[in-house]
């Protein structure tokens, strides 16, 4: 049997996000529901490494402080080298574990991450006790957090002996450590069998994890200068660029794969793609999956709604209306949602289809299409209630609430600012449309949940979002303008009065195409495949360099 062919049986991963634990995105789904499900099967192992951040108490999570292999009775602890252009200098860290869904988790401690109160972004209350950690701005130190994430994942494989078929890394967080295993001498023999995979969950400017200082780039990861010279884009190191070559890369659709190496729109990434294809890098596609047990709303209790329905019956669904009713009370004039701040308020008309909104509050989301959209459908009288779960942007937020607040619209807009997941449950199953007028979007996951609770959605068609086909299980628009926006909520509202047996056929398609093609025991297949290549690849680059010494 070829190296390639053989079954991979020892995976981890390096995250910044994973499930309950930490997140900020749809990252945070897609790593912990693909290491639950690969790790499904009994001849395999899954082992997830991510940062101890602040707002984590390990012990209250059922976390426990990992024993030194060498000396059970004391607890790891280990240093990494994490140099300044000027000093030479280490950082002690810790690690915590817990077992899950027979996942292996590992949370690494340190003073760098400890001191973090948000995943990627300074909080309220950091800003309270420093005025210059400004809510919502990006960690100061945030390439020096993910090398210590990084070097320290790889550091604790080679204390606890373990040594991978395969290292999956996600995001530009993590897109430093297939350099690392080549670069380093120590660790490219002990990792000479480990292939590596980067999945690029966003390409989008800003999101690269890039660092302009090559020189703190060059002593931080102890990388050669010419591998940070090569690994330019746009005259910043990239952690994307310094991966190519050293791993199997994918993004997390075919359609995102397509956009960023063979249209225009590679510009939002700042041409990452195109780069890597003159590079001789081709971008894998691989579609997010889902696992619908965990949007299930036949199952109240687990989801948090106020009542079961099955978009896949063939009944009309009395439950979603329970839902809806149950959630209007919440967002009634003078209705209070703990730990969310409510502007504006819905009335009490079932009648009126439901749009909904959850997610970020930012360019790339297109909530200035969203809002433009809003006021023009307002102005024309269009029949319809709105309801936000989200964050982001100050100008947004500012925006969205004036709109709420303005008289005309009085019980017609609610906004809440913040986010909780049993909420976000209760809006998808309340509401009849999920808008999502994404500027782009590598793959998307909210359609997902929003379609297994029978809310369909209107869709920008870009990236990922082309799995929603246009009048069967969704509703979508090609063009990103306020009138195209306009144009596909209108035919939505128009079908909800004129057609309700349409609507409920596709709810049921939806759903059923989700079961059929994007289960992550459907998708989990695909990651194998591009593991066991990565694995052959490294084998390859092994062999490479025999022959060349």
């Amino acid at each position: 049997m070829s190296r390639g062919q053989e079954p991979v049986r020892q995976i981890w991963m390096v995250s910044r996000e994973y499930g309950k634990l930490a997140g900020a995105g749809g990252v945070k789904d897609v790593v912990s529901q693909l290491a639950v499900t690969l790790a499904r099967w009994n001849g395999r192992s899954v082992s997830v490494v991510l940062p101890r951040y602040g707002f984590m108490d390990p012990a209250q999570l059922g976390f426990q402080l990992l024993s030194d292999p060498l000396q059970p009775e004391n607890e790891l602890s280990f240093e990494v080298d994490l140099n300044y252009i000027t000093e030479e200098r280490r950082e002690r860290v810790r690690v915590w574990t817990a077992s899950r869904n027979r996942v292996t988790l590992y949370l690494l401690e340190a003073e760098r991450f400890e001191e973090k109160q948000g995943v990627y972004t300074y909080t309220a209350k950091e800003e309270a006790i420093h005025y210059w950690q400004k809510k919502g701005e990006g960690h100061y130190d945030h390439f020096a957090m993910n090398i210590l994430l990084q070097k320290g994942a790889l550091d604790l494989m080679v204390l606890l002996g373990a040594r991978p078929d395969v290292i999956h890394c996600h995001d530009g967080h993590t897109a430093v450590l297939p350099a690392l295993i080549t670069e380093h001498p120590g660790l490219r023999h002990y990792f000479r069998n480990s292939g590596t995979v980067v999945t690029v969950h966003n390409g989008g400017l800003g999101y690269h994890q890039e660092v302009a200082d090559l020189d703190f780039a060059r002593a931080s990861t102890g990388l050669p200068m010419q591998v940070i010279r090569k690994s330019r884009l746009d005259d910043c190191f990239d952690p994307f660029l310094a991966a190519a070559g050293s791993a199997v890369m994918n993004t997390v659709s075919e359609n995102y794969a397509r956009e960023l190496q063979e249209t225009g729109d590679d510009r939002l990434t700042g041409w990452l793609g195109h780069t890597l294809l003159e590079r001789g890098i081709l971008l894998e596609g691989v579609t997010n999956g889902i696992d619908p047990d965990d949007f299930t709303p036949v199952d109240p209790l687990k989801s948090g709604i106020a009542a079961a329905f099955d978009p896949l019956g063939t009944t009309a669904l009395d439950g979603k209306k329970k839902c809806k009713q149950a959630l209007l009370q919440q967002v009634a004039k003078g209705g209070r949602i703990q730990g969310i701040r409510c502007s504006g308020y819905l009335d009490n008309d079932l009648s009126m289809p439901l749009l909904t909104f959850i997610g970020r509050l930012s360019e790339q989301k297109g909530v200035h299409i969203l809002i433009g959209a809003l006021k023009v459908l307002l102005a024309q009288g269009a029949e319809f209630r709105f309801l936000l779960l989200g964050t982001g942007s100050r100008r947004d937020e500012q925006e969205l609430v004036r709109l709420a607040e303005k008289k005309e619209n009085q019980g017609r807009i609610c906004i809440l600012r913040g986010f909780d997941p049993v909420l976000a449950n209760k809006i998808y199953a309340a509401g009849d449309f999920f808008l999502i007028p994404s500027q782009y979007e590598p793959c998307g996951l909210t359609d997902f949940m929003a379609q297994l609770f029978g809310n369909l959605p209107i869709v920008h068609h870009v990236g990922g979002l082309v799995k929603v086909k246009d009048g069967k299980t969704g509703f979508a628009y090609q063009q990103q303008s306020v009138s195209a926006l306009c144009q596909a909520i209108q035919r939505a509202l128009h079908l909800y009065a004129a057609d309700p047996a349409t609507i409920r056929k596709m709810q049921r398609q939806a759903v059923q195409l989700i079961l059929d093609r994007y289960t992550w025991a459907t998708v989990s297949k695909e990651y194998l495949k591009l593991y066991k290549k990565a694995r052959a690849q490294r084998f390859k680059m092994k062999l490479g360099a025999v022959e060349a010494d």
